[in-house]
């Protein structure tokens, strides 16, 4: 089968990750205007975001059979319109029920692109023959922090929420117009299990990404919401905090190949989750806005290239078929950033936002022991 050159292969790959970094961002800086439009509290606030995540869950798996009997490609083009339509919805829905709808819709669209996106990854990066997942990875970081600006300068400057996402959706449809010929379209031998429950080492695995994704899914969904409702930022300026812990990210994973290639896998994933859990106590227990987004950039960095180094892992376990192995490291893993939000609001409900903040640093000391441990096997 002909495909397109490696490197337009390679240049879509980063693509297909800038997409749902860039719409699931855009929608970081519009939480607290869902909020306050509907009239929610922590705790409904938290039960809706679970929607999303419940949306996540049940597409990933779905979606990773469906590429391999598909291919990518199809799975992708499919997953970018339902996430595009989604998006600008999100901010015109006026009741809970509404909301929670469409928030599973586009929970289901994000968690099966970012699911089908890291399959193509993989098979990308098998035939370059060289390291290059964290770089695929920085690019879902770029996305994020594109489009996470993009909507909190329109929002600055006066413009609706729901003008502010036509303007991301453009901007997206415009890249899969752009690139989608290059998607795989490859599919997996008849032979091979489609799915399988997780085992061994990678349940581990999947635990370190659930983790880690889990303190991404805090910073989008609640990072706003912690600055204007606990340090007092105006609405309209909340969305810095998630641009600095994504900008920062985002220079992390682009140098993150080379980090690791000089100082180890495991020394990664170890100081990575002591850098990020001491960012993210600064940011919470300070009360300084100034302080609080040093912090969030400190989990930016500490975060960055954990999950890189986990799904290179999983390439290479045997405990599991690859074919099978990266959906379900992908389905634990980013079920932390779309379930796990859900999980903060039931605790900032319960305690308080800052308390459920301290107690996902101190889940991130423990990733960094157990995947400096997992790079050792």
């Amino acid at each position: 089968m002909n495909f397109p050159s490696a490197r337009f292969q390679q240049h879509a790959t980063r693509t297909a990750f800038f997409i749902p970094g860039f719409i699931i961002a855009s929608w970081a800086p519009l939480v607290p205007f869902a909020k306050t439009r509907i009239g929610l509290d922590d705790g409904m606030l938290g039960v809706l975001l679970l929607c999303l995540g419940l949306g996540s869950i049940v597409a990933m798996p779905l979606s990773g059979i469906l590429a391999a009997r598909l291919g990518c490609r199809a799975v992708m083009l499919a997953t970018a319109a339902l996430m595009l339509l989604a998006l600008p919805v999100l901010t015109v829905a006026s009741t809970p029920v509404s909301l929670g709808l469409v928030l599973f819709v586009f929970g289901a669209a994000i968690g099966a692109m970012d699911c089908v996106m890291n399959i193509q990854a993989v098979a990308v990066e098998r035939d370059a023959d060289r390291p290059m997942m964290s770089g695929f990875h920085a690019f879902y970081s770029i996305g994020s922090l594109v489009g996470a600006t993009c909507v909190t300068l329109l929002l600055t400057a006066g413009t609706s929420a729901f003008a502010a996402t036509l303007a991301a959706v453009g901007i997206a449809l415009a890249l899969v117009v752009a690139v989608a010929r290059a998607w795989r379209t490859d599919r997996a031998p008849q032979d091979a299990p489609s799915f399988a429950l997780p085992r061994g080492i990678v349940i581990a695995i999947g635990i370190v990404c659930f983790v880690s994704f889990l303190t991404e899914g805090s910073m989008l969904d609640w990072s706003a919401v912690f600055l204007h409702e606990v340090r007092g930022v105006g609405l309209q300026h909340a969305g810095w905090g998630f641009v600095a812990f994504n900008l920062a990210m985002t220079l992390a994973r682009l140098v993150g190949d080379a980090v690791i290639a000089k100082i180890g896998r495991a020394t990664a994933v170890l100081a990575g989750g002591l850098i990020a859990g001491a960012g993210l106590l600064l940011a919470t227990l300070v009360p300084v806005f100034g302080v609080a987004l040093l912090g969030y950039a400190l989990v930016g960095i500490g975060c960055a290239n954990i999950v890189p180094v986990m799904f290179t892992l999983a390439g290479r376990q045997t405990a599991m078929p690859e074919s099978v192995a990266i959906p379900a490291v992908t389905t634990m893993g980013y079920a932390g950033v779309l379930a796990g939000p859900a999980l903060i609001g039931f605790l900032a409900q319960g305690w308080s936002l800052p308390a459920a903040f301290v107690l996902v640093a101190i889940a991130l000391v423990a990733v960094a022991v157990l995947g400096r441990r997992l790079t050792r096997v």
